[in-house]
């Protein structure tokens, strides 16, 4: 298992550093076609909140669930980086004072504190834009259907019935406690969504089967609903140092949580049972999903 385990860090690192380089060269000086110009402290921003480390993991299962299922590798690091970007601006956004109120992401000054208010807002906007920007622009070599398709997914994991209704939610949570019905739809909509969008548009960019489709995008909810429970988990066990942001903002803000409501140990039993299923999924695939099976243990058992 040790083996695997050191193939997967290897591998997260690789995919990390082509994300992060696609990404500067995406958020570079350059004015491109009908662009009128790229106000600078604009861009530092943008660049500040998007390429800062980080895991890149959502990027990383579209680069794998891609590899596994055949699709062109400079067609995936492209939707690769246009994930990225979503991700980077829900953090932007998320981490204002009328949000959640950071001041502290991946162990750096969120955008709004190294900033202001008012360009972390125009920061999170050109990134979301951004997104749609390099999916369909003619540098993405892919037909017209599987770009329009891949916006059309992207857009409700990140828009009303997803991203940002899930962060909605979350909001409201603080003054109206769901029940774990509800917590578990706030959690599917604002982390899992976007998650599960990562991994299906690895077989919307291979155009595979509707059943392999169906199964990398279960694959995709079951980790979804482990990462979330994972981090719910690190926000009551771990330290902002290890973190890299604020830790017990939860229980401080009153919000209810899986781990709030069933404990620890239950919290740890059902993220066995989503490796479980998580893993399940791929044994279709052999051996060839060992890189995936590995990154659904490292996102039930990570430390930061």
């Amino acid at each position: 298992m040790s083996g695997d385990t050191d193939e997967f860090a290897q591998r997260l690192y690789e995919r990390a550093m082509q994300v992060e380089s696609a990404l500067a060269e995406i958020l570079d000086a350059r004015l491109r076609d009908n662009e009128i110009a790229r106000p600078g402290h604009l861009l530092a921003a943008m660049r500040h909140g998007a390429l800062n480390g980080g895991k890149r993991l959502r990027p990383f299962f579209v680069l794998e669930t891609a590899a596994l299922l055949g699709a062109h590798p400079e067609a995936a690091l492209r939707v690769a980086a246009a994930v990225e970007c979503i991700h980077c601006y829900s953090l932007i956004h998320d981490d204002l004072p009328a949000m959640d109120d950071g001041d502290l992401r991946r162990g750096m000054p969120t955008v709004h504190i190294a900033f202001d208010e008012a360009t972390a807002v125009l920061a999170g906007d050109a990134l979301f834009t951004m997104a749609f920007e390099i999916i369909t622009a003619p540098e993405t070599e892919l037909g017209a259907e599987r770009k329009s398709e891949l916006v059309l997914e992207l857009a409700r994991a990140a828009g009303l019935g997803g991203m940002a209704g899930g962060q909605a939610l979350d909001l409201l949570a603080e003054t109206q406690q769901p029940d774990e019905a509800g917590i578990i739809t706030l959690q599917a909509m604002k982390t899992g969504a976007l998650i599960r969008f990562s991994c299906e548009a690895g077989a919307i960019l291979a155009g595979a089967s509707d059943a392999d489709r169906e199964r990398v995008k279960r694959f995709g909810e079951a980790i979804g609903l482990a990462f979330q429970l994972a981090d719910d988990l690190l926000d009551v066990t771990s330290d902002s140092g290890a973190m890299g942001k604020a830790t017990g903002k939860d229980a401080e803000n009153g919000k209810a949580t899986l781990v709030a409501l069933h404990g620890q140990e239950w919290a740890r039993r059902q993220l066995e049972g989503l490796v479980a299923e998580a893993s399940d999924l791929l044994d279709r695939y052999g051996s060839k999903a060992r890189i995936l099976r590995s990154a659904a243990l490292f996102v039930a058992h990570r430390e930061n």
